[in-house]
């Protein structure tokens, strides 16, 4: 038997995968990692934490794995996207690295325009400038750490640093090249015009790799500290919305996924760069070679869920808070909920809005709370599906994955506001075993990554739209969209008494 390792760097730990040659994961091990949040705002963790929880994870998976370590073939990778690590002349890491969800660069981006203008930002990178990405952090720290950065020789995202650390050899692959604002999506190259206007050496950017490449083997101290062969292939791997479209089929024209995790995911596959949603949703490369994907973004989706259990309902378990929501009528009895807890992404990009319950009367219970909450993270989630049909594009087929699809009740409400058949498979690892499947392809196990999804993935469920369900939510989605534009002065209003 035949095995590869899929490593997904995530926000708050480390999970490694140990998937054979059909598909079936075999052994998981996760190891959770600290968050530092010096103020508010402020988001980072440091490199070499992820790296000795990796190593302690894969330790720990050889040493309970049956077979010769000879089996296990190659080792690929998902990772949070955006996060920057910048390293000294030495590969050394200079500081902590500034994650995804850090938002003090709002200056930065502005900057940013200012310099590169709003619209040819757009022609080249694809996307608006936004504090999530890596280029406001490299100007931020540059501007308020100018001892740190002018030691920075190279700067490279989460999971290229954990490669490295693995191989000695320093890459960035496609797909997370695209989400740091100095790549030129099309050309699928480091965008020297941007580093010049900004003033940034090109020789800063790492070099560039196909996500099912190999750049190396593992090296032979960490092969002898974790059990490893040292015959052991290393892949480059894909940022974690890339991967999880791949581990969901998401590799080919007509596909569609969403993922309802603590923030949600609306992402399609495209077979070019040539669209043009103005801005209004990401477009990035793929990991799959010479395709994109486009993408929008519901920042407190499972988050609103978690929210409202922890404050009102901390004694019950999810499965006992959404068991009674089908007893809930549609639009839970006259109640909505827009789920900005923390602002909103797609479409809005507004970082000020908050969300809010629309029609609360004292007839009404928990379950009607808790289905308006899942209808509304669902309408925001359909907010970027109405783009991408706007502009042209059929969805009427959708994979579903994350804690979204673990309630059939909820798969069914995906489908009627959707309006298209939904997909549950069965798996549900996502970036995980995308990573896999590209250290599969990359082992050449299959032909093409289409061949490998084709074995690896099965389809568990299907719901499909009832009609009538269907008619009510459109009516119901046009009230959700217009309370954006009526609370949002008012939330303008609130931000001095926030805490």
């Amino acid at each position: 038997m035949k095995y590869v390792i899929g490593i997904d760097l995530g926000t708050s730990a480390v999970k490694i995968l140990l998937v054979n040659e059909y598909g079936s994961v075999v052994q998981e091990v996760s190891r959770p990692y600290s968050l530092i949040q010096k103020r508010t705002g402020y988001s980072e963790q440091n490199p070499l934490e992820w790296f000795n929880k990796t190593i302690e994870g894969l330790t720990d998976l050889i040493k309970n794995f049956k077979g010769d370590s000879s089996q296990i073939e190659g080792i690929s990778f998902s990772g949070q996207m955006h996060g920057l690590v910048l390293l000294d002349e030495n590969n050394e890491v200079l500081r902590n690295a500034i994650l995804w969800n850090d938002t003090r660069t709002t200056k930065e981006c502005q900057e940013i325009y200012k310099t590169v203008g709003k619209e040819r930002l757009l022609d080249i990178t694809k996307n608006i400038a936004l504090e999530g990405f890596t280029l406001p952090k490299i100007l931020w720290v540059r501007k308020n750490e100018p001892d740190i950065f002018s030691k920075a020789k190279k700067f490279l995202l989460p999971k290229d640093y954990l490669r490295y650390k693995l191989t000695g050899k320093l890459h960035m692959d496609y797909s997370d090249a695209a989400g740091t604002l100095l790549f030129d999506v099309k050309k699928k190259k480091w965008s020297k015009e941007i580093c010049d206007l900004l003033k940034l050496d090109y020789d800063f950017c790492p070099p560039i790799i196909e996500s099912h490449k190999e750049v190396g083997k593992i090296s032979s101290d960490l092969a002898e500290i974790t059990g490893l062969s040292n015959s052991t292939r290393i892949f480059a791997g894909g940022a974690d919305n890339a991967c999880g479209a791949i581990g969901s089929g998401v590799i080919e024209s007509g596909r569609t996924m969403v993922s309802i995790g603590t923030s949600g995911v609306v992402l399609s596959y495209e077979e070019n760069a040539d669209k043009d949603f103005e801005g209004k949703v990401h477009y990035f490369n793929h990991g799959v070679e010479d395709a994109f994907y486009t993408m929008g973004v519901t920042l407190s989706a499972g988050y609103s869920l978690s929210w409202f259990k922890n404050v009102f309902a901390e004694d019950q378990s999810f499965e006992k808070l959404l068991k009674e929501i089908k007893s809930v009528p549609i639009g839970s009895n006259g109640l909505l909920f827009t789920p900005y807890l923390m602002g909103e992404r797609t479409p809005h990009v507004d970082a000020n809005i908050r969300g809010s319950f629309i029609g609360i009367n004292s007839t009404h219970q928990k379950k009607d709370f808790v289905r308006a909450i899942i209808e509304g993270i669902t309408f925001s989630l359909n907010e970027s599906i109405d783009i991408f049909r706007k502009n042209g594009k059929t969805i009427d087929t959708i994979i579903s994955i994350g804690g979204g699809s673990k309630n059939d009740d909820w798969m069914q409400i995906q489908a009627d506001i959707f309006n298209a058949k939904i997909i549950k498979l069965s798996s549900q690892q996502g970036p995980g075993i995308g990573a896999a499947m590209l250290a599969a392809y990359g082992c050449g196990w299959f032909d093409t990554l289409k061949d490998c999804s084709d074995s690896f993935l099965q389809v568990d469920k299907e719901f499909i739209p009832k009609y009538k369900n269907v008619n009510r939510y459109k009516k119901l989605f046009h009230i959700y969209q217009s309370i954006y534009k009526q609370t949002k002065e008012l939330n303008n209003w609130l931000i001095p008494y926030r805490g």
